[in-house]
């Protein structure tokens, strides 16, 4: 069975040879990087044979975000010997701690919005991403941003740092909403595997109410202005699925008290005991009934609505939760 992606791991390992070869030329140790010609080599055999990506021990598929890690990878987790799970367990607690730090406060008051939110990774590292990034040029406010990258663990948790890294450099020019999600879309297609790509709603909040938003195939978020409750749809594709592409944003103005609501698909995708999906009717029943809260009681409650839908089923999924109110006090 061909793995997918699989013309990507090929240039990968073939670029890998290229440089293990080129040490050697330049004096290496021939016998240590030989060895490792010798694992590219099996890989590259595998590939061909479309052995590549199945586990030795059980025949069974690798998992694809361990391989896009090490393509030499030749075991699944279930198979691992007692030293590589230490091993795998001391770089999850460090990337737990990396990733704790690369997140944004809690809560952020400023130019007249107050903002709050929640990330419950679903193991040690999660695969969603969340920001608040105070504006520094063209009249103050912030940007906000929450996505979500495909796939879990480790190897989701490396792609979000490297959209995080990609989108605070592009907030630093001060681009337009639009343009912002254009270009990271195209940095991203150049960093990540052609399987590899992430729902995101990057926004601009500006001192004098106004918000500016673009949704890349997120679940919509939620505009609560008055007694409506309204959703606001995908203006584009997820990044990271074509290089070029439009992704056009929509602007409103929001007045003191009213409200916006994002959220990650391991909120509305969550499952009660009976298999049923939590669905974004039951965040908008949520949103109507809470619409007066500060946002770090409107993030609270949501979770406690999921969490006794739930009632105690396991959840599956990373899950950020992030609530923006216009308070119009500067």
């Amino acid at each position: 069975m061909a793995i997918i992606g699989g013309d990507s791991f090929r240039d990968g390992l073939l670029e890998r040879r290229r440089k293990v070869q080129q040490a050697i030329d330049l004096g290496g140790d021939a016998a240590r990087f030989g060895h490792l010609l010798t694992d590219i080599d099996t890989a590259l055999a595998r590939l061909e044979s479309e052995m590549f990506g199945i586990c030795e021990a059980c025949d069974e598929p690798i998992e694809i975000e361990r391989l896009a890690g090490n393509p030499l990878l030749r075991t699944c987790l279930d198979h691992l010997t007692a030293d590589e799970r230490r091993a795998l367990e001391d770089d999850l607690e460090l990337a737990a701690r990396i990733q704790g730090r690369l997140l944004p406060e809690r809560r952020l008051a400023v130019s007249g919005w107050e903002a709050n939110y929640q990330y419950v990774p679903a193991g040690a590292v999660g695969g969603d991403y969340c920001d608040l990034v105070p504006a520094v040029q063209n009249g103050g406010g912030f940007y906000f941003l929450l996505g979500d990258v495909a796939g879990k663990g480790l190897s989701a948790s490396l792609l979000m740092a490297s959209l995080r890294a990609i989108v605070r450099t592009l907030v630093e020019a001060g681009l337009p909403v639009s343009t912002l999600v254009e270009r990271a879309n195209r940095l991203f297609c150049e960093t990540a595997l052609p399987q590899h790509y992430a729902t995101l709603v990057c926004g601009k909040a500006s001192a004098t109410g106004e918000i500016e938003i673009c949704n890349a195939g997120h679940p919509p978020p939620l505009l609560a202005r008055g007694a409506e409750v309204s959703r606001l749809g995908a203006t584009g594709l997820p990044i990271g699925m074509f290089s070029s592409g439009d992704y056009p944003a929509r602007k409103f103005t929001l007045g003191p008290g009213e409200t916006l609501l994002l959220y990650t698909d391991g909120l509305s995708e969550s499952r009660g005991p009976s298999g049923e999906e939590y669905g974004v009717d039951r965040l908008v029943a949520t949103l109507s009934k809470r619409r007066d809260l500060a946002p770090g009681d409107l993030v609270a409650a949501c979770l406690e609505d999921a969490a006794a839908f739930r009632t105690g089923v396991a959840r599956a999924d990373d899950l950020t939760v992030l609530a923006i109110r216009r308070s119009g006090q500067n």
